[in-house]
């Protein structure tokens, strides 16, 4: 019995995860285009869940989209009650007598995965093969507990639990928070049924614990989230609890009335399943604002931090979700790169007007950077303990390896930069006008090209990758021209340039490192379309 529950989990993961990396963006993007009301986030939460087989996923996506503020807390509780209805309608196609699909799609999943090479087509045989390990399990699970119908002892425990509804419905919600999945607790409960186990009173109570148990995995996920975040969850598990409460006292009555339906026990144990459900998205659907409101008053916004050091998009709760995960940490990244560029932009100023109360601040802005890295790349690290597939696992490399170089540059600016910047002040050197102009040039060339990189970052465009990396060559020229025409004003005896030759020449040479980092990130993309040399070295002619 235990191994047919697991092997239906196992199931279920492998058609979660092949719909996540094949269709993962598109469903994000179907959840994102329908908050505008109510009526239309419910249907997007159904059809999502209805395919992803996990309400508890869709309550985790949602909850993301609250945490940025990308919706507030009444559409995205109607998702959720457009959520617990789609898992039903899985439900309700494996309450069938399909069993005979099985071993067809078993064995279409595995030719699919292994004589197809596109990662989409990979993914769709993974969720083939999920299915057809699903249907096995559940006849599995059918065939393990017959003989549990001339158990003694059985028949004594589920006759206690026939008399004890409350008890019954706190161990089905416990069992379903322990497998993270309330459907796969109400096909085992369909199981049972359908081997003559349990009652169908009892049947019922254990679905509406799955269904409380159920809410558990978002709630516990969602903990450390932001409040938005977690108001979803609550919300929702408050759904879950009033129904519950109001269900509980009228299962007897809901028999009678379920049996006038349809008199198959595993139908009416189904049917109840979805009447639940539907019951709370009609009695729900219109106090959403209303529960909205109450969530924000027990879950209120937390106050804004002091200073920008604390990341804003890594949300833990999405490690699971490797494609929705890498995103959060390109964004974080992004913020990364827009405060290198105010460092960029004011350590500048230092040179041009001497402030030496810009130090301090650009010195603050790079301990925000280097906190910003620190977590990242623990948020990345988290990502590469899940199954990754190739792109995903290039994806979290090249982020990784974008990071670091920011925070290289980062390092550059505050000790390097800002350490000639203080130099220069405290010994009131001078730049030539000359040798000013051509600082400020190349500095403004490494600025266009930190754009550019995020760009190149951001779209994985080739072509603007070529350019970037063009960039490189044409800068290396740039400050190899500005050092010789330094050189040349030191020929020349020019005062302001022989006081200030060191400085000068360290700076080009630091401003040519920070450019170096920022074309890095060109270099895979240019790679994985074979548009590199291995080598820049000539061949050495035979002698």
């Amino acid at each position: 019995m235990l191994g047919a529950v697991a092997l239906l989990l196992w199931g279920m993961r492998m058609v979660r995860t092949g719909v996540t990396r094949a269709y993962g963006g598109a469903l994000r993007r179907v959840l994102e285009r329908h908050l505008g009301n109510r009526f239309a986030a419910f249907g997007a939460g159904l059809g999502v869940t209805a395919v992803l087989q996990s309400s508890t996923a869709t309550c985790l996506m949602t909850a993301s989209f609250a945490g940025q503020g990308l919706v507030s807390a009444a559409p995205a509780l109607a998702i959720m009650l457009g959520a617990d209805v789609g898992t039903t309608l899985v439900a309700q196609i494996f309450s069938f007598d399909v069993s005979w699909l099985s071993p067809v799609l078993i064995g279409s999943g595995v030719v699919i995965f292994y004589a197809t090479a596109g990662k989409r087509a990979r993914n769709l045989g993974r969720v083939t093969l999920g299915l057809g390990l699903m249907l096995l399990a559940l006849g599995l699970i059918v065939g393990a507990s017959a003989p549990m119908r001339e158990s003694e002892i059985v028949r004594t425990v589920f006759a206690a639990l026939t008399g004890e509804p409350v008890i019954a419905v706190l161990s089905a919600a416990l069992l379903t928070w322990l497998a993270h999945s309330s459907l796969a607790t109400v096909l085992l409960i369909v199981s049972l049924v359908s081997a003559s186990v349990t009652s169908l009173e009892l049947a019922f109570a254990l679905v509406l614990g799955a269904n409380l148990g159920g809410a558990m995995p978002a709630l516990v996920a969602t903990l450390r989230g932001a409040p938005a975040g977690r108001r979803v969850a609550l919300g929702n598990a408050l759904f879950k609890l009033i129904g519950v409460a109001l269900t509980l006292p009228f299962l007897g009555e809901v028999g009678v009335w379920l049996s006038e339906i349809e008199q198959e026990p595993v139908r009416q144990v189904v049917n109840f399943h979805t009447a639940f459900n539907l019951g709370l998205a009609v009695l729900f659907i219109g106090f959403t604002g209303v529960a909205g409101r109450l969530a924000e008053r027990v879950l209120p916004d937390e106050p804004a931090a002091a200073d920008d050091s604390a990341p804003r998009y890594l949300d833990p709760s999405m490690i699971t979700e490797p494609t929705v995960a890498l995103a959060s940490a390109a964004r974080e990244t992004l913020r990364m790169g827009d405060t290198l560029e105010v460092m960029l932009r004011e350590v500048i100023e230092v040179f041009r007007h001497d402030d030496k109360s810009q130090i301090s601040n650009i010195a603050r802005m790079d301990d925000t950077v280097d906190d910003l890295h620190e977590a990242i790349k623990l948020y990345l690290t988290e990502i590469s303990r899940e199954p990754l597939d190739e792109p995903e696992s290039r994806r979290c490399a090249d982020i990784m390896s974008f990071t670091t170089n920011l925070e290289h540059i980062g390092d550059i600016i505050d000790k390097n930069l800002l350490e000639l910047a203080s130099k220069k002040v405290k010994y009131a050197l001078q730049f030539s006008n000359e040798g000013l102009a051509e600082i400020a040039s190349l500095h403004g060339r490494v600025e266009g090209n930190l754009q550019l990189a995020m760009n190149v970052f951001v779209s994985g465009d080739t072509d603007l990758a070529r350019w970037l990396l063009s960039e490189k060559v044409h800068f290396r020229d740039l400050e190899r021209q500005a050092a010789e025409s330094h050189h040349e004003r030191l020929r020349h005896g020019m005062r302001e340039s022989i006081e200030s030759s060191s400085l000068h020449l360290d700076i080009l040479r630091d401003l040519k490192r920070i450019n170096s980092h920022l074309t890095s990130v060109a270099y895979p993309i240019l790679e994985e379309a074979g548009e590199l040399r291995q080598s820049r070295l000539r061949k050495k002619p035979k002698r």
